[in-house]
This record gives structure tokens, C-alpha cells and sequence, in this order.
């Protein structure tokens, strides 16, 4: 039979200490999500003068990844989304010559989308506000500590599941699994959150 003392030695054992991982883990979060909120709000700002909403930035983003023009119900699968909401999307992106509705050829009652080349000519603006917006973040850090940054969310990101949003940490550099992303569902406007 253990002792009272042996009791309370071995709950204090399975106990955090004060301000040990636990702790460490929460100010992590927490910073993480500070930093991608601040991201998110500089893309945001830098894709303004574009026209191109986050919503909007995502479905190319995602149409730039796909081997073949994929469906609508595919799209809404890979952003986690409602399929309304990609239909409200494609409506705009459409409508400014970005993607367009093709038929699938080996079955007329499927439509697909496909990027165009304005839709490519975009994607590659947006990919230069990224990196502006990331080069914002970063400045702070010289290149050794960018260099261990990546690796540590390599890291992070290795240990991940791979669904929605699968371009992962590299593809779309918002893939951070979704710390871009938002919750599964439709902002004003119909479009994903994001």
C-alpha cells in the first residue's frame, strides 16, 4: 500500500510544473495564431488594389494545384467548404475571365473548372503579395534564423494530416495545415472563410 507521501509524490509528478511545457505550449499557440492573424490582415491589405478577395485567392490557388480541371464538388471538398460557396466564387472569377466552366468529355452532365490564363497572370501577382506580406513578418530575423523558422515548421507540419487544404505548408504557403483558413462554412458574400 502507498503512503500518503508516495501519493502526493507521484501526482506531482504527472502535474506540469509552473510555467513548464504547458505553459510554454499555450504562449506558443498563442503566438502562432498572432502571427498568422497579422498574415492574414497584410495579404488581405496587399491583395486589396488586386480586386482579389482571400476567398477568391484560395479557389486559384487551389485550381493552379489540381492535375486536371476539377469539379465544383471537388473544389468545395479541397477548400472545406460548402459547394454553394464555390459556385458563388466561380461566378465572380468567371465573370472577370479568371476560370471558365468547361464540360468534362467523358461525361456532358459534369462541369468542371479550369484556370485561365488571367486567372495565371493573377495567381502569380498574388504570389508576390505573399511574399510581400511575408517578407514583412520575417524582417525582423536574419537569414540563419529564417532558415531554422522553416525547419522547425517543417517540422511541425510533417506531423499534420494531409486533407483539406493539402497544399500544405509548401503549395499554397497557407497550407499550414490551415492557419490561413478558417473554420469550415461560408463568410458574407458566400464565399469561404478564411
Amino acid at each position: 500500500m502507498d503512503s500518503p507521501t508516495t501519493a502526493a509524490t507521484e501526482e506531482s509528478r504527472s502535474r506540469p510544473a509552473p510555467g513548464g511545457a504547458e505553459e510554454t505550449t499555450g504562449r506558443l499557440a498563442d503566438q502562432l495564431l498572432t502571427l498568422s492573424r497579422w498574415l492574414h490582415r497584410a495579404q488581405r491589405r496587399l491583395m486589396e488594389p488586386l480586386g482579389i478577395t482571400p476567398a477568391q485567392s484560395r479557389l486559384l490557388r487551389a485550381l493552379a494545384h489540381c492535375e486536371a480541371p476539377p469539379r465544383m464538388a471537388d473544389l468545395a471538398q479541397q477548400l472545406d467548404v460548402v459547394p454553394r460557396a464555390v459556385t458563388t466564387l466561380v461566378d465572380a472569377l468567371e465573370e472577370r475571365e479568371m476560370v471558365r466552366r468547361v464540360p468534362d468529355p467523358h461525361n456532358r452532365r459534369v462541369i468542371r473548372i479550369e484556370l485561365r490564363d488571367e486567372g495565371a497572370r493573377a495567381l502569380s501577382e498574388l504570389r508576390a503579395v505573399r511574399r510581400a506580406a511575408a517578407a514583412e513578418l520575417l524582417a525582423p530575423l536574419d537569414e540563419e534564423k529564417r532558415a531554422a523558422l522553416s525547419a522547425l515548421l517543417d517540422t511541425l507540419g510533417e506531423g499534420q494530416p494531409q486533407g483539406r487544404g493539402a497544399h500544405g505548408a509548401h503549395g499554397a504557403h497557407g497550407g499550414h495545415g490551415r492557419p490561413g483558413g478558417g473554420p469550415k462554412g461560408r463568410a458574407k458574400g458566400g464565399g469561404p472563410r478564411e
